[in-house]
């Protein structure tokens, strides 16, 4: 028995040294928190305080050593996020991860943002490239200070490769793919499908705004859009078969899930209060809602370093950066506090190119007859044959798709233009009251955002963030359309005289949350490029004008509102059909939609079951439109993430026969099959009705991006907890499984002391550091973390290296 005992202690001996040298990898890209380093870079020493959860305090003497510092940070805790970020961007993913992100890089290279970042690079001031230069030193020297490589490249088998000054470009364009339709634009060409599918009037019917949810801070609602009677459009003339014509209706059905799975929605809330209701200075939240992963998007930071234009003023930061980029993101700098908010304006558009039917390499201008380029683009592969990817160029943008008739279509993108991305962002960092802040607006190159700013003084004010708002003429911007006749298409951009603004208005409120924010001419600046149907600000309005007096807590209380007011009238129209039906399945929901807390519980069942059922009502009613439209193009998903909203509501109030899918013999037939499919859907779901709650569908789903290559036991190790979590879409409290509110801060300028900062899952990516993952219960349960960072633990001291 000798032999088999040796051997199981061999094997056993064998384990623990493969987990101790993994454990002592592991340990060795956890960053240095204490002592003093001697750096290349930097003018003069720097100390950095951390907190118990990570949060640095950086103390530094110039804006130029403060940015290195930051570096520093990031490159020692963040180097693989914004690695991903920059080969997100540049199409580059591959080269690190394998055939799995192919795809991906092929739809991104072909904007070719690296070529155009060295160009971006080259325009900028001197003063910004020589930032961008030491934060790159500063980046590289936490990187290199490490022990051993972050551990994501011990798992890929991949050195990291050094950060560029360029790369910094990258981390924005990566942020203009992810809040501009991932560069695609597919939302406009699939208008023009339902539009060749059925008539305009019905198409714009479908299509449609609900006045009753829309909340605007200019304006009033839209007006109601009519519904085209028979003679318009009518199913009943049309042969069934010919409604489909092969094509299922459960495929029309998932063109339309496809907008919105249930899973998944906008939304980023930012609202603000004056001074008159605060007793004090102004008052900002902002709650950005964005895809959630292990490390968090943001890193949060306090900074203080001499004002440049004051020596004798201590410019004190406090919010969240963007591991990549030298500059406070969202914050305070205790004279002004700022968030953002996406405006899902129009920022790209569809051109139709002629070519020359003589030479397929001329395409038609309206200054005569140009030549495409055309790029030989290689992307790396690891561990596979490089691809080519052929892009061809005009002069409004690459080909990147073809037109219902199948005319090649070129992407006209704000983010292709040089004008769209500097480092002006700074500037609010060094801005004393909220006009100083909108004046800077819309000279702030980034993808245009919903700027909402709060001052010390009371004062609050809301204007677009961006530098490069088109100015379009001779066109309707929702389809593609001839940019070769003369005086058609971009004509320029805005001036900062064009571009709204909005200060201290009457009620002393603002808010936005993705909506419409304007109407008239300054609607037809921004266009729109799908809006937020507002029913989740009309509600946040609605809590800011329930109360008179704010505090930290109260914005809070607003960002964490989960009550189900959208739905309220979806769940009496659910009772309504219970009440009319015998099956004994559908009878077993009606007390569950009965106590159904009129909120999105993580405990109730009842929300589960109405929100299902609105949704399934939505994808049958409009199911034969999508369904024609796929007709036209095999890939058209619904164009707007509201599902038809309006229309369906309309449709099921006023129950038009002529617009009933020919499958159900009656409007009510529908709604009951509705609550059929969700009966069906949680019957398949193991356990009893009871057990199925909305917490249980939307459980937490906060994840390192490499955890999927991690055996379960592992994989824990660097994901959060996969818990219930409350919250949806259409209401203030935006969360889903891998999506919802990035952070929530709530700060007024001067008064950083009370201000609240929560953030998911943590600073840190390295589970073996001491602050891994720290502050995520607070945000789970939504308790009121500072903004500020706590007592001293870790202190460590960059000083120049002789």
């Amino acid at each position: 028995m000798r032999w088999p005992i040796r051997i199981v202690v061999a094997l056993l001996l064998a384990v623990i040294f493969v987990v101790a040298i993994a454990w002592a990898l592991l340990a060795g890209s956890v960053p240095a928190r204490e002592g003093t380093l001697a750096l290349r870079g930097l003018s003069a020493p720097v100390t950095i305080v951390r907190d118990a959860r990570g949060s640095p305090a950086i103390t530094a003497g110039s804006r130029s050593d403060l940015a290195y510092a930051l570096g520093f940070l990031h490159g020692q805790e963040r180097f693989f996020q914004m690695d991903l970020l920059r080969r997100n961007a540049a199409g580059e993913l591959s080269e690190l991860v394998g055939g799995a992100a192919l795809k991906v890089d092929e739809r991104h290279r072909m904007h070719r943002f690296r070529a155009l970042a060295r160009v971006e690079l080259s325009k900028l001031p001197a003063s910004e490239h020589e930032l961008l230069d030491v934060y790159t030193q500063g980046v590289n020297a936490g990187l290199h200070s490490l022990r051993a490589r972050p551990w994501e490249y011990l798992l890929l088998r991949a050195t990291p490769e050094d950060w560029r000054s360029e790369d910094c470009i990258l981390a924005i364009d990566s942020m203009f793919l992810d809040l501009n339709q991932d560069g695609e634009n597919e939302r406009e060409l699939n208008i023009g499908r339902l539009r060749a599918a059925v008539p305009r009037a019905l198409a714009d019917f479908l299509l449609a705004p609900d006045p009753v949810w829309e909340a605007p801070l200019q304006g009033d609602a839209d007006a109601p859009v009519a519904m085209p009677d028979a003679a318009v459009f009518d199913l009943r003339r049309r042969d069934p078969s010919d409604a489909v014509s092969g094509l299922s209706t459960e495929q029309g059905v998932a063109a339309i899930d496809a907008a919105q799975p249930a899973d998944s929605g906008i939304g980023s809330n930012s609202f603000a209060v004056a001074g008159a209701l605060t007793g004090g200075g102004a008052l900002l939240a902002n709650d950005p809602h964005l895809a959630l992963r292990v490390p968090n998007l943001w890193y949060r930071a306090s900074m203080r370093y001499p004002d440049p234009a004051d020596p004798s003023r201590v410019l004190a930061l406090n919010g969240v950066t963007l591991p990549g980029v030298p500059a406070l993101v969202i914050g305070s700098n205790g004279s002004i506090a700022w968030g953002f908010t996406n405006t899902e304006g129009d920022w790209m558009d569809w051109v139709r190119v002629q070519r020359d039917p003589k030479d397929a390499r001329r395409y038609k201008t309206a200054n005569g007859w140009a030549t495409i380029e055309r790029h030989d683009e290689v992307i790396h592969v690891h561990g596979a044959p490089d691809r080519h990817l052929l892009v061809e160029d005009t002069i409004w943008g690459p080909i990147m798709g073809k037109d219902v008739d199948g005319t090649p279509l070129a992407l006209a993108w704000i983010a292709q233009s040089p004008l769209a991305l500097n480092l002006n962002l700074l500037k609010l960092e060094t801005a004393r009251s909220v006009r100083d802040a909108l004046a800077w607006a819309p000279a702030i190159g980034i993808p245009p955002q919903n700027l909402l700013v709060a001052d010390a003084k009371g004062h609050v004010g809301w204007r677009v963030a961006g530098s490069a708002i088109p100015l379009r003429a001779g066109f309707d911007p929702a389809a593609p359309a001839d940019w070769s006749r003369a005086g058609t298409g971009w004509i320029g951009y805005a001036s900062d005289a064009q571009i709204p603004v909005i200060l201290d208005p009457p009620g002393d409120r603002l808010w936005t949350a993705n909506q419409r924010i304007v109407d008239g001419s300054d609607l037809d600046l921004l266009g729109n490029g799908g809006y937020d149907q507002g029913a989740r600000a009309q509600q946040i309005r609605d809590d800011l004008a329930a109360r008179s007096h704010f505090g930290p807590s109260d914005m809070l209380a607003i960002q964490l509102d989960d009550r189900a007011l959208f739905l309220a009238r979806w769940q009496k129209l659910l009772l309504d059909v219970l009440a009319n039906t015998r099956d004994p399945e559908l009878l077993a929901l009606k007390p569950y939609v009965e106590q159904w807390q009129a909120r999105a519980a993580a405990d109730s069942v009842g929300y589960r079951i109405v929100r299902r059922f609105h949704d399934q009502v939505c994808s049958d009613a409009l199911a034969t439109f999508a369904t024609l439209a796929k007709r036209k193009a095999a890939d058209f998903e619904w164009p707007s993430s509201d599902k038809g909203e309006y229309a369906v509501w309309t449709m099921v109030s006023r129950r038009p026969a002529w617009l009933l899918d020919p499958h159900y013999p009656s409007w009510d037939a529908l709604l009951e099959h509705g609550a059929a499919q969700v009966a069906e859907e949680l019957a398949k779901t193991p356990g009893p009705l009871a057990s199925k709650t909305w917490g249980a569908f939307n459980r937490a789903k906060i994840d390192h991006p490499l955890s999927v290559a991690l055996p379960g036991f592992l994989a824990r190790f660097v994901d959060m907890p996969h818990a219930p979590q409350p919250g949806d879409r259409d209401l203030p409290r935006v969360l889903h499984p891998a999506m919802g509110a990035s952070l929530r801060l709530a700060v007024t300028p001067g008064d950083e002391a009370h201000g609240i900062l929560e953030m998911p899952s943590g600073q840190a990516d390295n589970p073996l550091t001491p602050w891994f993952g720290a502050g995520h219960e607070d945000w789970m349960r939504g308790a009121a973390a500072p903004l500020l960072p706590g007592p001293a633990k870790y202190r460590m001291t960059l000083v120049p290296a002789r």
